[in-house]
């Protein structure tokens, strides 16, 4: 069996679905119409499925012996984005757009599970489809996992990402981290408002705010080994109301990303330390919250190896490269933390079509072509893990 040939062969029908998400995007856990349409093409393979986690599903494809577990991840949701192309699959939702390639994720699954299902006697084994809603809000996982532990027998996950940076016909492996954590942080400053004119009848939170995100710098230069990756990033700093009042809070937001658990909970726990020093040394009162988190997404080293192997069977040695680990977050991390598993990217980019603009840009799209290639990639890795690791 040619999976790679399969998936050209089916490649009009990859496109069709992936247009049709890219028309009708849903941002986070609003995906209702997504989860119909693919519900509806579930149906007509003949895969049976469930719902999980409201806007999530997980469809079943059970080979003709018993034996491995593998589930393949595709993630639905699209961004709170306009969409600025120009293009016959343009966004029909005002302020909506998949500019991250969940579309194309979404068709890639479908056709990789119709391939499968179809193959179904070559199977001496289990495939999971996990479509995940909730991505870009890094909670789709987290919440479909508390609804159900649908991993805790699975051998072996992969989640595929279609990417512009790298180009058509190429696939991207990453050894250990691929991509980083990333904690949002709040801090609140409480202190005193008053008059302008009369600072000593008033704790000056703005102050302190200025005092943290200044000294907070030496976590990363002084904390951090030199040989570890981290950043630490105010993103909002926000007090007063004009320009003779002391304010009688402030705020301030940020994100921090690490590539290691342990230098996480090390830049966490200093910037903790830090903030309620200046606090207290300002007077003011503080609380700090961590509103979103998600660990690193670290690949097993052994799926690595076979999916490499897998990698040059479809499209040969010269186009499998090794890629640095990215900074970008993704919440399937939550599901390695249930199942040892691996995170692929797949080249989308094509600078002859203008195929040019990074994820999340308003003229964000993908080269089409690469759909056979992502389908291929998750039905083959499904059928070399079960069959030959």
């Amino acid at each position: 069996m040619n999976v790679l040939e399969l998936a050209k062969q089916y490649r009009d029908y990859t496109v069709g679905l992936r247009r049709e998400f890219h028309s009708n995007p849903e941002p986070a856990l609003e995906e209702f119409e997504t989860i119909k349409r693919i519900e509806r093409e579930l149906k007509s393979i003949g895969i049976p499925y469930e719902i999980v986690g409201e806007t999530g599903i997980v469809a079943t494809i059970q080979g003709n012996k018993e034996g491995k577990k593998v589930a393949l991840r595709g993630d639905i949701d699209a961004l709170e984005v306009d969409d600025l192309k120009d293009v016959p699959y343009k966004s029909k939702n005002p302020g909506l757009c998949h500019a991250c390639g969940h579309d194309g994720h979404t068709a890639m699954l479908i056709t990789a599970g119709r391939i499968l299902y179809e193959n179904i006697d070559k199977l001496n084994g289990t495939v999971l489809l996990i479509f995940q809603p909730a991505e870009e809000s890094i909670s789709g996982a987290k919440k479909m996992l508390a609804e159900k532990n649908f991993l805790e027998d699975v051998d072996s996950i992969l989640g595929i990402h279609l990417v512009s940076p790298l180009e058509t016909g190429k696939i991207g492996y990453t050894y250990g981290a691929s991509m980083s954590s990333a904690d949002s942080f709040v801090i609140n400053l409480q202190g005193r408002g008053g008059h302008g004119s009369s600072p000593h009848d008033t704790i000056d939170p703005l102050v302190a705010a200025c005092s943290l995100v200044t000294d907070a710098q030496h976590i990363i230069s002084r904390e951090v080994p030199p040989n570890e990756f981290g950043v630490l990033t105010f993103g909002i700093v926000q007090a007063g109301s004009r320009h003779n009042i002391i304010p009688d809070s402030a705020l301030v937001e940020g994100t921090i990303r690490t590539y290691n658990n342990e230098i996480r909970n090390t830049i966490k726990a200093s910037l903790e330390r830090v903030a309620k020093s200046i606090s207290d040394a300002h007077r003011t009162h503080m609380k700090i919250t961590f509103p979103t988190q998600t660990s690193p997404v670290v690949n097993t080293k052994e799926h690595i190896d076979l999916a490499r192997k897998t990698m040059e069977k479809l499209v040969g040695r010269e186009y499998v490269v090794e890629l640095p680990p990215s900074s970008g977050s993704e919440d399937f991390s939550y599901f390695l933390e249930k199942a040892p598993g691996l995170y692929l990217q797949v080249g989308a980019g094509n600078k002859e079509k203008g195929i040019i603009y990074p994820h999340h840009h308003p003229k964000f799209d993908i080269d089409e072509d690469a759909l056979p290639t992502g389908a291929a990639l998750y039905a083959q890795y499904a059928i070399d893990f079960i069959n030959e690791f």
